[in-house]
């Protein structure tokens, strides 16, 4: 005999299958659902649609757009003189929250992988190079993750870049702000200690 009604089951499937959602908070969220008025639901139901209708990537960076192009791309404000790379789009809004960087991104949705089948060409690179052509481009940042396949990545579009006379910048990685030495690990402390500074 099953635990819930067919519908509610397959709701809470569903939730299941979204990245970071046991069993628990699928329950959670369909039974939210279920007490849901009718509107809330038709809203709920409208957001999802509009997202997988309505959105698309940008031509020019490939970051994620409700039009031709992102509003990094679309604003006449950002520094076209550098742009920083990041595996996914959503990878650009930690480095946003900063405030720091005003250029523009290029998002290669993915990073090298040869375990998983992920070679540079199934990576968005080609759009890169072309970006680069004919521009007064003045930096390119790596800001691939800090694992196995972001340094191969990074490697890789560094070797790749350099010989265009690009300056070609690794954001820094180590020690996070607020944290305690004993908890780090050693890959952590090594990049801590060779990406130091003067003070």
């Amino acid at each position: 005999m099953p635990d819930f009604a067919e519908p509610l089951a397959r709701l809470i499937q569903e939730v299941k299958r979204l990245p970071g959602i046991g069993q628990k908070s699928a329950q959670r969220i369909a039974f939210h659902i279920l007490r849901a008025s009718r509107e809330d639901v038709d809203r709920l139901t409208t957001a999802l649609v509009d997202v997988k209708e309505k959105l698309g990537l940008c031509i020019i960076c490939n970051n994620i757009s409700d039009g031709e192009k992102c509003l990094y791309c679309r604003d006449p404000h950002r520094d076209r003189r550098r742009i920083c790379v990041v595996e996914e789009p959503h990878n650009i809004v930690p480095i946003e929250t900063t405030r720091t960087f005003e250029g523009l991104y290029h998002v290669l949705h993915g990073s090298i992988s040869p375990l998983r089948g992920i070679g540079p060409e199934q990576l968005r690179i080609k759009q890169l190079l072309e970006r680069l052509v004919d521009s007064e481009m003045e930096e390119i940042i790596l800001a691939t993750n800090p694992t196995v396949e972001g340094e191969a990545t990074a490697v890789y579009l560094a070797r790749l870049l350099k010989p265009l006379g690009i300056k070609v910048t690794r954001i820094a990685m180590g020690i996070p702000v607020g944290s305690d030495l004993e908890y780090a690990d050693e890959v952590t402390m090594s990049k801590s200690l060779e990406n130091r500074r003067e003070m």
